[in-house]
C-alpha cells in the first residue's frame, strides 16, 4: 500500500512538472507576440516620426531598422522552437515509432536475404 502511495505522489509531481513546463512555453510565446508587435508599432511609429520631423534621414538608419525588425523574430523565433520541441518531444513520439518499424523491417529484410544466400 506505501508503495502505490509513493507511486501516485511520484506521478503526481511529475505532472505538475509537466504541467509547469507547458505553461512556461506559453508564457514565453506570449511574449514573443507581444514583443514583436510592439517592435513592429515602434518600427511603423518611429519611421512616422522621422520622416515628419526631419526629411534628411540617412537611409541606412532604415536599412539597419529593418534589419533589427526582421531579425529579433527570427532569432527568438528559432529559440521559441526549440523550446516547444523539448516542452512537447512526447507529441513526436509517432516518428520513434516509425524509426522502430523501419529497423524492423530492415532487419527482416537482411534475414531473408541470408536465408536466400543459405
Amino acid at each position: 500500500m506505501n508503495t502505490a502511495m509513493e507511486e501516485y505522489f511520484d506521478r503526481r509531481e511529475a505532472a505538475k512538472k509537466r504541467v509547469k513546463e507547458i505553461k512556461g512555453f506559453y508564457a514565453h510565446l506570449r511574449a514573443y507576440i507581444l514583443v514583436n508587435i510592439l517592435i513592429l508599432l515602434l518600427r511603423i511609429g518611429i519611421v512616422d516620426l522621422i520622416t515628419e520631423r526631419n526629411a534628411n534621414v540617412d537611409p541606412s538608419f532604415f536599412d539597419w531598422l529593418d534589419i533589427n525588425v526582421l531579425i529579433t523574430p527570427l532569432l527568438w523565433g528559432v529559440g521559441l522552437l526549440i523550446h516547444g520541441l523539448f516542452v512537447f518531444q512526447y507529441k513526436f513520439t509517432f516518428l520513434k515509432s516509425w524509426e522502430d518499424r523501419q529497423i524492423k523491417k530492415i532487419m527482416e529484410e537482411e534475414e531473408a536475404r541470408e536465408k536466400k544466400i543459405k
